[in-house]
């Protein structure tokens, strides 16, 4: 090493990427004996970073959590990930975008110029979410999250307090959501994090619950589509566009749905929704003539919309 600060910044890396090193390991990745390894420990230590020694046979330090947070080391690829994730900040809903933007402002200015045009190369526009989430919200969430213990919340406009059992917190199309099991209920519920309102801190465990399917992501988005087991729209169905239509409404389709050729000039849309009205009122809305190709169900919740679309037509 050419030096006492080049050793101490390998030093460091060695032990942000690694919770327990054995002496004689690091003593030997630094080319350096131990003595000289327990020197560059301690002008860690005056720097402000908690490194503490482990005990055993052959000894060995760990790089614990301080009371403030010193400089950090990232390689190439976890600095352009930060970098990144600052930019695209203000799309996850949370109301962080100022701080955000300090922040990536930081990272840029002592990032290397290979680093720093890779991130330029990314000339990201966020658009805020559609709903802000305090922060402060959030934490208080999460840490009854992380701590098992009942929260304690009013909800909207309501003045009733919930009392819930929260499991995880989930961001999803720009919203934050909270995933509890609600006693009261005796079923998993749902809450939009920016519509609660922690109240005092209750400080009562409790035991938490599997998961149904063992992936929380995949289960919210089952809730949403009204299945409480899989990720997938309770009522789904095909109808025939030409191939014109389906080239001029694919943009506007849901994310899920499929468009795919049936060997002449047309197209199958398929897709989903909660219910059979609900679907025909997707297709209706993309304004384009179509055929209904299955089910029954599909053809029978159409003809029942057209009916209602002419009444209402007719006054």
């Amino acid at each position: 090493m050419s030096g006492p600060s080049s050793r101490m910044l390998s030093l460091l890396s060695l032990l942000q990427v690694h919770r327990d090193w054995a002496g004689d390991e690091l003593a030997t990745r630094l080319a350096v004996s131990p003595r000289t390894l327990r020197r560059d420990v301690d002008r860690l230590r005056d720097l402000g970073y908690r490194v503490e020694s482990v005990r055993g046979p052959a000894g060995g330090y760990r790089l614990a959590a301080g009371s403030d947070l010193p400089p950090l080391l990232f390689d190439d690829e976890q600095a352009v990930a930060i970098a990144l994730a600052l930019a695209v900040a203000p799309a996850s809903g949370a109301d962080i975008a100022e701080a955000a933007t300090r922040a990536l402002a930081t990272v840029r200015q002592v990032m290397p110029e290979r680093l720093r045009n890779r991130v330029d190369l990314v000339d990201a526009v966020a658009a805020p979410g559609r709903t802000r989430v305090d922060p402060e919200v959030l934490v208080a969430v999460g840490e009854a999250v992380r701590r098992h213990e009942v929260l304690r919340f009013g909800y909207g406009d309501r003045d009733t307090p919930h009392r819930v059992e929260p499991h995880a917190v989930v961001a999803r199309n720009g919203r934050w959501y909270l995933l509890a099991w609600d006693p009261e209920h005796d079923d998993w519920r749902t809450y939009r994090v920016d519509r609660i309102v922690p109240r005092m801190p209750t400080r009562l465990a409790f035991t938490p619950r599997p998961v149904p399917g063992g992936d929380v992501a995949a289960f919210v988005s089952a809730r949403f589509r009204g299945s409480s087991t899989e990720d997938v729209w309770p009522c789904t169905g095909s109808v025939l566009v030409t191939a014109g239509d389906a080239e001029r409404i694919a943009p506007f389709l849901p994310e899920d749905a499929v468009v795919e050729p049936t060997g002449d000039d047309r197209r199958r849309v398929t897709l989903g929704s909660w219910s059979w009205d609900g679907l025909a009122g997707v297709l209706a809305g993309t304004t384009v003539p179509f055929t209904v190709e299955g089910p029954e169900e599909l053809r029978v919740a159409v003809e029942a919309l057209a009916a209602r679309l002419l009444d209402a037509g007719r006054g």
